[in-house]
Formats: C-alpha cells, structure tokens, sequence
C-alpha cells in the first residue's frame, strides 16, 4: 500500500476480506490505505473503539456503531456498509457526527427469497425427516403436503417479502400478508395477497415467512403471545435478523408443540452458541447466517460499496 495515502480506511467486512487482492490497485489509485483487523463475523464496540480514531472511512458487515465509537471518530466521514441491513449503526448518532451511512438496497433478493422457499419446501415434503430415516436404514413414508393446500403468511411485505410471495404464488400457495406500511392495492393484486392484522395473519397460515426489517416495532415480534396464536402445525421461517423472533419464546413454543418446527438462518447471537437448545430440535433446520449466498450479488455488492466509500470520501474532504 502507497506510503502517501490519503485517507486511512477500516476494512472490516468479512465477505470482502477473502478477495481484497482484486481490489488493492483501485484502493492505491485512489490514495487509500487499507485496515485489516482479525474479524469474527463482526467487530463488537470495544474492538472498533480501539481501532476507529484516526479512520476516515469504513467499508464494515454489521459492526456495532454506538454513540461512543463515533464520538471517538473525529476523523470519520463515511460508513460504506457492505449489504443492505444498517442496524447495528446508530443512525442519529451518524447524523449528529456528520457520518455518511450507505448501504446497497435490494442487495440479496433473490438469493434470500430462494431460502425461505427452500425451507418451506423442505418442511413442506418432510424431506430432511425422510433423508434421516432413510440413512438409519428404514423405509418409512412420511407424509408430506402440496404446497398449493398451504396457506403462506409473509411479515414484511418489501423487496425480499414480494420476491417469496412471487415464488409461493407460482406454487399456488394462499398467501397473506402484514406490513407497518400501507401496500398499494395493485402491488398486493399483482401478488394476489391479502394484507391482514399480525395476529390474524399468525392464526390463519401454516407457514411464516419473517422478512421485514429489525427495527422498535419489530424486535421480538414474535414472541410467547404471538406463538400461542399460531397453529401447532404452523412453521417459523427466519432469513432476516435474528431479534425479530424472541428465542426463549421460540423454544419454549417447540417444546410445548405450540408450532410445527422452524427454518433459521438468523440468531440473536451469531454465531449460535455451542450450547443453544436450538441445536436440539429435529424439527429445526439451522443455517450460519447464509442465505444472501450468491458469487454474482457479492461481486456487485464489492462494487457497490467500494464505490460508495469512494464517493463519499470526495465528496465529504
């Protein structure tokens, strides 16, 4: 790295870490040398409050941007966030500091909408259950059900909501839908979705595709009271941030067969604890935070967030 850099910039997002040497020379021709801390999924406050000080920039996963570490960002003027979720950073605090925060909307549709419908077919066909039992050396048909006899209930009916409606509805699945916005009614034909009140949507589907944001209204959106409305037959699909679902309450509702099972690829503490009962179930299907999983989404997503840092950093110094 240049000896005359510009601007000091904190490299911290783990999916682009693998493949900096494709980007070393953009970096240098743009006077920007390169921070490269150990990362373990994401960097916690003390660890960015130890490293953030004299950064100009950063290109960060879902680092933990508190009031406290930026206040000790004097030098700090861009956040390029690699992906689209922006709530591990204190929006207000990026405003009050004079921060740039970009990200890259609708940067994982696709993929993400693919996993739900991967885990609703799976639980749908008993195709894990039939994989265990055949392996065990039995020969025992399980029953599974047709996923147009299937009601699907979508919480947050945005980009990623309406690309898992797009696919179910390609099923024949009856689908529902539940949003803290207003859907425009032509959206909702196109989809042939019927918005519905949370707790009606909870009671009537069979299985609920979690896909909204995490923000005040939806952290631990569903809970102990919500699982008591659902069907003991319902399924929980998860592919959005881990907090929405209030794991205790999950548990608990497997435990009791208040629900069918669940398909997880977030957690409210990632990685998932060695020791977490979520392990324990068979009728839970558990991913590492994995279904934005696609080569051609990350390269457009490197370029996406370089050259947000990029354009930020001109335009700020």
């Amino acid at each position: 790295m240049t000896i005359t850099a510009k601007w000091k910039v904190l490299m911290s997002a783990p999916y682009m870490m693998s493949v900096l040497k494709d980007f070393r020379d953009e970096f240098e021709r743009n006077e920007i040398e390169l921070i490269v801390p150990e990362v373990h999924e994401r960097l916690e406050e003390e660890q960015l409050f130890e490293l953030i000080e004299d950064m100009d920039g950063v290109i960060c996963g879902d680092d933990r941007f508190t009031e406290r570490v930026l206040q000790k960002a004097k030098r700090l003027k861009v956040i390029s966030k690699w992906g689209t979720g922006i709530d591990s950073i204190d929006l207000a605090a990026c405003t009050r500091h004079g921060v740039r925060v970009c990200n890259t909307p609708n940067a994982f549709t696709d993929s993400v909408a693919d996993s739900v419908m991967a885990y609703i077919l799976a639980f749908a066909r008993n195709a894990f259950r039939m994989d265990v039992a055949m392996k065990a050396g039995t020969w025992e048909k399980i029953q599974g059900h047709a996923l147009c006899e299937c009601t699907l209930g979508v919480i947050g009916v945005g980009n990623i909501g309406r690309a898992v409606a797009r696919r179910a509805q390609a099923f024949g699945m009856t689908l529902l839908g539940n949003d803290i916005r207003t859907l425009d009614t032509a959206v909702s034909g196109t989809l042939g979705i019927r918005m519905l009140p949370l707790n009606d949507l909870l009671r009537t589907s069979d299985y609920i595709s979690v896909n909204c944001d995490l923000n005040p209204t939806s952290r631990h959106l569903l809970n102990a009271a919500t699982f008591s409305l659902m069907k003991p037959t319902a399924v929980v699909v998860n592919c959005a941030r881990g907090p929405i679902i209030d794991e205790l309450a999950l548990t608990d509702a497997l435990k009791n067969k208040k629900i069918a099972g669940a398909g997880l690829d977030v957690f409210e503490e990632e990685p998932l604890p060695l020791d977490s009962s979520l392990r324990t179930f068979s009728e839970v299907l558990l991913a590492p935070h994995n279904s934005n999983s696609s080569p051609a989404a990350y390269q457009r997503i490197h370029r996406n967030t370089i050259n947000n840092l990029i354009k930020g950093l001109k335009e700020l110094s």
